[in-house]
């Protein structure tokens, strides 16, 4: 007889029926808009993520880029910006299965933010090419 272990994958409904493992970071140090955009990896793959712009409202602006990989959040294949922005004190959830986040400051200057996630118990690496978006095919 065959040994099978079953272990969840991408389209395991139940995974993203229940709740979600938490995981928070805060005060984040976000890079400006020229160098590398700052990436926030997940252990396993995500149920949903709140993305928040720390920077008080009435501060300077510091608009927040957020997306999924870095050529795609820097915007360094032209024609190809692939995020959205949060504007100071904004912010964003979505439910997305990603392994990781990309923040960029939209300034010169560095900016803060929060990330928030519920994990699904599907490892990153049971799951081929889910972390090689290029930012160049409408992901980012």
């Amino acid at each position: 007889m065959a040994d099978f272990r079953y272990k969840s994958g991408l389209h395991s409904v139940g995974q993203y029926q229940m709740s979600g493992v938490p995981f928070a970071t805060a005060s984040l140090t976000v890079p400006a808009l020229g160098t590398a955009p700052l990436e926030v990896p997940f252990q396993r793959i995500t149920k949903f993520i709140t993305v928040r712009n720390i920077v008080p409202t009435g501060s300077a602006e510091r608009t927040l880029r957020v997306g999924f990989s870095s050529q795609g959040t820097s915007g360094s294949i032209p024609g190809n910006q692939n995020f959205f922005t949060l504007a100071n004190g904004e912010s964003f959830t979505g439910e997305w299965r990603v392994t990781k986040v990309f923040l960029l400051c939209d300034t010169a200057n560095q900016s803060s933010a929060s990330v928030i996630a519920g994990l699904t118990t599907i490892t990153t690496g049971s799951i081929p090419n889910f972390n090689s978006w290029s930012g160049s095919v409408g992901v980012g």
